[in-house]
């Protein structure tokens, strides 16, 4: 990758996690099939509410396909293969690369799969700062720790 793609990459993940924090749903359409079933474009969208009561679409498609690295045709995202739930693991590669850290749990709503596997908590984060050492450096403590950020962001079908 050149450092001009990987600037593209960083402008659009930084673009990216401030319009889908973790909890968030990211919508997507299933715009095109091969004639081989091998191949999909996947528009992925972003609906946003106003406060009359209309729901507004924000197309993302070329900043998700920056941000995973993939390529775009007309904001769809094209994926290869068959087998899956090509919009699922759309979704998943968007939150591992937004979160590759992980992400603070969201409570109720955590999709993360540490919940089905143990982990039935689902108390929301709460990161503080605390200071750790004698020269005042400050670190972030979490209450709840998601390492996985691909569950991050929920998908839907439209």
């Amino acid at each position: 990758m050149t450092k001009a793609q990987k600037q593209e990459q960083d402008e659009a993940i930084e673009i990216l996690r401030g319009l889908l924090p973790p909890g968030i749903t990211v919508h997507t359409i299933l715009e095109h099939v091969s004639r081989s079933g091998m191949q999909r474009r996947i528009r992925p969208v972003l609906l946003t509410p106003d406060a009359d009561g209309q729901t507004w679409s924000r197309h993302i498609g070329y900043l998700v396909g920056k941000a995973i690295r993939e390529r775009t045709v007309d904001q769809s995202v094209v994926i290869g293969g068959c087998g899956s739930d090509v919009g699922f693991d759309l979704v998943y590669a968007l939150g591992r690369a937004l979160y590759p850290a992980g992400f603070g749990c969201i409570g109720e709503r955590c999709r993360s799969s540490d919940h089905s596997n143990g982990d039935r908590d689902r108390t929301p984060d709460r990161s503080e700062c605390i200071t750790s050492d004698k020269d005042g450096n400050q670190r972030e403590v979490h209450t709840h720790w998601h390492r996985d950020g691909g569950y991050a962001l929920r998908h839907e079908w439209l």
